[in-house]
């Protein structure tokens, strides 16, 4: 484990990214990333293997099988890490290493996945998890004149949101104003 721990501690150095080490063969590390703010990865070298676990998404609030569908596809294109999903439907991505195989590329490939994994992906499973949230939260800060710039990657899901009419109820499902908004389906927001 010594020898895994020198080399994790030499490519998080040398990397420059934040990292703590909370205790003998633990690491936690910040990726910095693009879509998502930061990706927090967990790395335990334990006595014959690493294994790594990175936040990604919490419980999604609808589309769960759909969101758990695009996980597993996607799963058959990563490398090294993969999808899980923990007690409570939050999303993670883990790997196990044997402490054999650690080398410096491999940490940093494994890094690097995580990245594209946790990163890479997360406004997609914003989308897919979280849309009527991505709404609601649109109508509300233009309702309110308040910014929306870090909404703009979901803008084909708002774009009839703030739009004439109720103020920032055109782009909620079964909100007064929105189209289809009647009756029953507006109700269970089927509109």
């Amino acid at each position: 484990m010594a020898d895994a721990a020198a080399i994790i501690e030499q490519v998080l150095t040398e990397a420059e990214l934040e990292w703590e080490s909370p205790g003998t063969g633990n690491y936690v590390v910040k990726l910095p990333g693009t879509r998502k703010l930061s990706t927090t990865v967990s790395l335990l070298a334990g006595r014959h293997s690493l294994s790594l676990n990175a936040f990604v998404i919490r419980h999604p609030d609808e589309n769960e099988a759909g969101v758990h569908r695009w996980l597993l596809e996607r799963n058959l294109k990563l490398y090294g890490v993969s999808y899980a999903v923990d007690q409570l439907g939050d999303v993670y991505v883990t790997a196990r290493l044997p402490l054999a195989a650690i080398t410096p590329e491999s940490i940093d490939g494994l890094l690097g996945q995580v990245l594209e994994a946790a990163d890479g992906a997360f406004n997609t499973l914003l989308e897919l998890g979280f849309a009527s949230a991505i709404r609601k939260e649109y109508a509300w800060r233009v309702s309110r004149g308040e910014s929306t710039r870090n909404l703009d990657a979901f803008s084909h899901l708002t774009r009839d949101a703030g739009a004439p009419g109720v103020p920032g109820a055109q782009g909620v499902p079964g909100a007064p104003g929105a189209p289809g908004a009647s009756g029953a389906q507006a109700a269970d927001g089927q509109g």
